[in-house]
């Protein structure tokens, strides 16, 4: 940072986003990426990019952040909420495939399919890719949690027709704020690239036939992301050691689990970015609020799964097909501390504490 800062090259343009922009492009698996502002911005970029727009609709989990449904939404298009899977918290394919069908019936243009890795485990995307591909219908992968995960040993990002990264202060790697588009067509990079510099056209005075946005993400923030990638496997490496301690942690209480996982090849190969307990209070008895308390009374941060999106006042109005499984997982979900920075002594009293807690249920 320090000699990006002492080269001149301050602004959004400039050789550490260059070479950052080929860091992300060799981890994603993928020809190009864009380097932006925010992970929604690259969303944003992705959809238009896309042909996404009005009178469109787009599928969108309803489990997960906020920003993957207003992306959609700049666009003008509408969101359409799918539940997800109840042991991994991503969408469902399943119902993916009838919203598809119905939605097709209509006679309603679906402009993406928009997948989210949900806390850094990819989704299943053996089955959706092909599901989409028959539809005709493009998938845009939201991988902003997912930034060194990998699904059957293709890494996050590197999915469908484009993907996006996020470097927000609580992601693995961080720029502070940031984020990236990535992709194999050259078509779709160069026309983010281009809206994202406020569509200015290669002339000397500032000529624009475009609405453009100020989305490029700063070549001094740029210099931080590319120390982030030589430091990822060991930030990724400290989370999956922590998780694999929640793990054993609740291994003998019945009813309680550590959200997918599962042992499978998709957990071995998730980040760990969140690490979700979900409680069954009927089996457990006790509910993982009691749990959060708890931890709070210790000075320990804890907090909600994402409270679904077709739950949200602003979308209250908006289409879905849900089978219960995204609010239980609200309900019943807990996202404990799981933070890379987390010393041995951090990690220590967080496991003294859910001991404590769990001792005096039995």
């Amino acid at each position: 940072m320090l000699a990006a800062l002492r080269s001149g090259w301050a602004a959004p343009a400039g050789p550490d986003v260059d070479a950052f922009e080929r860091d992300l492009a060799l981890l994603a698996g993928v020809d190009h990426a864009v380097a932006v502002s925010s992970g929604t911005a690259a969303l944003h970029l992705a959809l238009l990019a896309l042909g996404v727009g009005r009178g469109q609709t787009v599928l969108v989990p309803t489990l997960t952040f906020a920003a993957t449904a207003n992306a959609v939404v700049y666009t003008g298009a509408e969101p359409y909420f799918v539940d997800c899977e109840p042991g991994t918290g991503n969408v469902d394919v399943d119902l993916v495939a009838e919203a598809l069908h119905r939605l097709t019936r209509q006679g309603q243009p679906i402009g993406a399919v928009l997948p989210v890795d949900l806390f850094g485990r990819c989704a299943d995307y053996t089955r959706l890719l092909p599901l989409c591909a028959e539809y005709g219908v493009p998938v845009l992968e939201d991988a902003a949690e997912a930034v060194g995960a990998a699904h059957r040993g293709r890494p996050a990002g590197g999915f469908g027709a484009a993907g996006v990264f996020s470097f927000n202060g609580n992601k693995i790697m961080t720029t502070t704020g940031g984020g990236a588009l990535l992709t194999s067509d050259e078509r779709i990079a160069a026309r983010c690239r281009y809206l994202s510099t406020q569509a200015r056209q290669p002339a000397v005075h500032y000529e624009h036939t475009d609405v453009g946005y100020n989305y490029r993400l700063s070549n001094v923030l740029a210099a931080l992301g590319r120390a982030q990638v030589r430091r990822l496997d060991h930030l990724v490496g400290r989370r999956r050691e922590l998780r694999e301690r929640y793990v054993k942690a609740f291994a003998s209480r019945p009813g309680v689990e550590l959200l997918g996982a599962d042992g499978s090849v998709d957990d071995a190969q998730a980040n760990a970015w969140l690490n979700v307990v979900v409680v069954d209070p009927d089996l457990a008895g006790w509910r993982a609020a009691e749990l959060g308390a708890h931890l709070a009374r210790q000075g320990i941060e804890s907090r909600p799964v994402w409270k679904p999106m077709h739950l949200q006042p602003v979308f209250a109005d908006a289409r879905r097909l849900v089978a219960g499984a995204a609010e239980r997982l609200f309900a019943d979900g807990l996202v404990l501390p799981g933070g890379s920075a987390l010393d041995d002594a951090d990690i220590a009293r967080i496991l003294a504490a859910v001991d404590e807690f769990l001792a005096a249920w039995g």
